[in-house]
């Protein structure tokens, strides 16, 4: 008979860094758009996958010298590459033993919400002009599941303030996928040791866009817990992310630079930002959400994964503009 033990096992065999199980009744109360059990009503468990982001990774956009690893690496390698890899693995082995799955890369470019999990429309659960649901009561395609709650519910962690997923091994530095199945596994318990999250607000005072309030929540409650994050700037975020700020993007040109390019324009010039990867995230690094929380709960020495040497050894690169 299958066991969690031989499911954790084999994820981390096939490369994984972390895995918990949930059972489905955890997710009692979710909105149904984001209720993994519209997708398999008769599942019994969702094994939920994280995968680090190399703390070296974001080495050059903290000093300013190489941004491709964060981006290729620590991002799209991730949840393109290496995850989806590695679930459709561990997918085989529990098909293999006679257990449905459905695999949940990080990667939802095909649904009824955005990926942040906004609905299309306004004031109802679908938008008529995007998807309708498959039958009354029902969700609509795609449902969308939020990926940190579901860890929260495998025990794997918490939600910081920033709302980035925080673990005992990695801090804010990993990505999350999950598997769906009828596998009757038995559940970790929700997360229950030192709290990672102290409200110290680094992420809020390092954030490059000021997307995160200090004083602005959305607070749920899951599996019996209420769960509290900053209320952010989705939008905000979205430009900041991508570069928006002059002091943290090398890649930016003046208007007269962009005369010269023959490419399509893309969204991100509107930001005068050159069209330098095709992969044009992730030029901001984080500097709140990951680097910012990262250092902190390093230096308060509540991460498993340690380091010979701190990770900010330099002054944080910053690029001063005349324009």
């Amino acid at each position: 008979m299958l066991t969690s033990q031989d499911v954790k096992e084999y994820a981390k065999a096939c490369g994984a860094d972390l895995c918990g199980i949930a059972s489905m009744d955890r997710f009692e109360g979710a909105p149904l758009q984001c209720d993994p059990r519209q997708i398999a009503p008769d599942a019994k468990s969702m094994i939920v996958l994280g995968f680090r982001i190399l703390r070296g990774a974001l080495r050059g956009i903290e000093e300013g010298t190489y941004f491709t690893a964060y981006a290729g690496m620590g991002y799209a390698g991730i949840n393109f590459v290496r995850m989806p890899v590695v679930i459709w693995e561990l997918c085989n082995a529990i098909e293999d033993a006679g257990y449905e799955t459905v695999p949940i890369p990080n990667n939802f470019p095909w649904n009824a919400t955005n990926v942040s999990g906004w609905v299309k429309g306004v004031e109802q659960e679908y938008d008529p002009a995007h998807t309708r649901p498959v039958a009354p009561g029902r969700a609509a395609p795609d449902v969308f599941i939020q990926l940190r709650i579901a860890a929260f519910c495998a025990g794997l962690g918490e939600i910081g303030w920033s709302k980035m997923f925080l673990t005992p091994e990695f801090g804010p530095r990993q990505r999350i996928g999950a598997i769906i199945t009828d596998a009757p596994l038995e559940p970790d318990p929700i997360y229950a040791g030192p709290p990672m999250c102290a409200r110290c607000m680094a992420c809020v005072q390092q954030c490059s866009g000021s997307c995160l309030p200090a004083d602005k929540s959305v607070k749920v409650t899951v599996a019996g817990r209420e769960l509290e994050w900053a209320d952010i700037d989705f939008e905000q975020c979205s430009k900041f992310f991508c570069g928006a700020a002059h002091t943290h993007n090398p890649f930016m040109c003046s208007a007269e630079d962009e005369e010269g390019f023959n490419q399509p324009v893309w969204e991100a010039q509107r930001y005068k930002m050159a069209p330098m990867y095709e992969y044009g995230r992730a030029l901001e690094g984080a500097s709140g959400c990951i680097r910012a929380c990262m250092i902190h709960l390093e230096e308060q020495g509540k991460l498993k994964n340690k380091f010979e040497k701190p990770f900010r050894v330099r002054k944080p690169w910053r690029l001063e503009r005349d324009w």
